[in-house]
């Protein structure tokens, strides 16, 4: 997600940090780059120039001279003109009214809305504990309608069905009838969507919303277009009351430039993230820490959120107590670990959320494919060599790697690896989470 825009103000960034003065010239400089770079992530002409223009006017203001590093100042004023852009804040959902809260989801075919529509039924449940009832109105797109029955089997919810013959309005009014005589808090209808804005479509999402009367009208726009994203949201919040936008596909989009636009040429507030297929793969949008992402300095805070969300406590807990009790960190725990990781995204996800530097270090260690070999030869030893790694001698390992399919080498790096996490893991049981980031600059370059 925004590689490219990120490397590129990494680089300004850094010239900035270098400066022990500015002028006006540097900042000149420095704002052409920033102009460039935006141009280059697809940004909307009339987002750069009023970004720029912010920027430029409180960099050249008594906060940035007065400041005793001004170059950071100037990265701070960028990070806050950012967040600004795509809204300053996070907008939560509305549920101030009489339940079912009912949600409509818009956009074109193709944006992911059916697959939106599910994950955000699963967010609802998860961590706001709703009782959510999903509909599909979509009575154009073949299996449009088994699609989402699926995927609220799969996320264990309710799921309206529909009978043959009925209008998009009768479906609508049926499964809010439903909604509301099973006690269901949200009720989320998905509509059907065409390749291309067109009249019918507009005439028919305009009728459901009518009879509908949302709180929430979300458009669904697919990051991965670029302006077109924007052109398509300006187009539908002109013809609807939408309340906010959900950008899907966006860590398929190395630009970035919707994200950044969208808000702007609405007006609407970008509520929500879909990175992934799968239908977790749903992030509230936080404004001022995506600006962070952006600038390559990481997105802690969610990363925390999301490991809290993905982490087993029970198993967190059985392992501090195993290892308080003075017991080794064995492979067993390393693959525990490994699991708990995929839970949470794997490690794609967890890259995208470290600052820049730290980022590109750790990603040299693993990613998906290496966790799931890892995990395979890992399967591929006794109990005992598990509990204990020292049996591993050169027969033992040709023997785990046959029976993984990988070369002896491969095991080898495993224990390696393993080894380091051990370590690391020792450094946390003796003297706590600062001894383990002192020991932690070996092991990843950039730290």
């Amino acid at each position: 997600m925004f590689d490219n825009l990120t490397n590129r103000l990494s680089g300004v960034i850094k010239t900035l940090r270098g400066q022990a003065r500015l002028t006006e010239a540097n900042i000149q400089d420095a704002l052409r780059e920033v102009r460039m770079a935006l141009l280059e992530a697809d940004v909307a002409l009339p987002v750069v120039k009023d970004f720029i223009a912010h920027v430029k006017e409180r960099a050249q203001g008594q906060e940035v001279l007065a400041s005793l590093t001004p170059g950071q100042a100037v990265i701070g004023i960028v990070h806050q003109e950012m967040a600004r852009l795509m809204g300053g804040q996070n907008a939560a959902l509305n549920f101030t009214t009489l339940p079912p809260a009912v949600i409509l989801m818009a956009g074109l075919q193709g944006a992911g809305k059916t697959t939106t529509s599910a994950k955000l039924a699963k967010y609802l449940r998860e961590q706001m504990k709703k009782k959510v009832l999903l509909a599909s109105c979509d009575v154009y797109r073949p299996a449009a309608m088994e699609q989402l029955r699926a995927l609220a089997q799969q996320i264990e919810t309710d799921y309206f069905s529909a009978e043959a013959g009925q209008s998009p309005e009768q479906i609508a009014l049926a499964a809010r009838d439903y909604a509301d005589k099973h006690f269901h808090d949200v009720l989320i209808i998905d509509t059907a969507g065409r390749l291309a804005i067109d009249e019918a479509m507009m005439a028919e999402i305009q009728r459901l919303h009518e009879v509908l009367k949302p709180i929430e009208t979300l458009f669904v726009v697919d990051a991965m277009q670029g302006q077109d994203a924007v052109n398509t949201a300006k187009a539908f919040s002109e013809a609807l009351p939408l309340t906010g936008v959900v950008l899907t596909k966006l860590d398929g989009d190395a630009r970035g430039g919707a994200a950044l636009s969208v808000r702007q040429v609405t007006g609407k507030p970008i509520k929500f993230a879909g990175v992934g297929e799968k239908v977790g793969g749903l992030e509230a949008f936080h404004p001022e820490r995506m600006a962070s992402r952006i600038l390559g300095m990481g997105d802690v805070l969610s990363l925390i959120e999301e490991a809290h969300r993905g982490v087993d406590q029970e198993e967190a807990v059985k392992l501090a107590k195993k290892m308080k009790s003075g017991k080794s960190f064995d492979l067993e725990d390393f693959k525990a670990q490994l699991q708990q990781m995929k839970k949470m995204g794997g490690v794609a996800a967890l890259m995208d959320k470290l600052p820049a530097q730290m980022g590109q270090a750790a990603a040299g260690m693993a990613d998906d494919k290496s966790i799931n070999r890892i995990e395979g030869i890992i399967n591929s030893m006794t109990p005992g060599e598990r509990r204990n790694p020292a049996l591993l001698k050169a027969s033992r390992k040709r023997r785990i790697a046959a029976g993984a399919g990988v070369q002896v080498q491969e095991v080898n790096r495993l224990l390696n690896q393993f080894e380091q996490t051990q370590k690391m893991m020792k450094m946390v049981a003796k003297g706590g989470m600062a001894k383990m980031m002192r020991g932690m600059k070996g092991m990843l370059p950039g730290m």
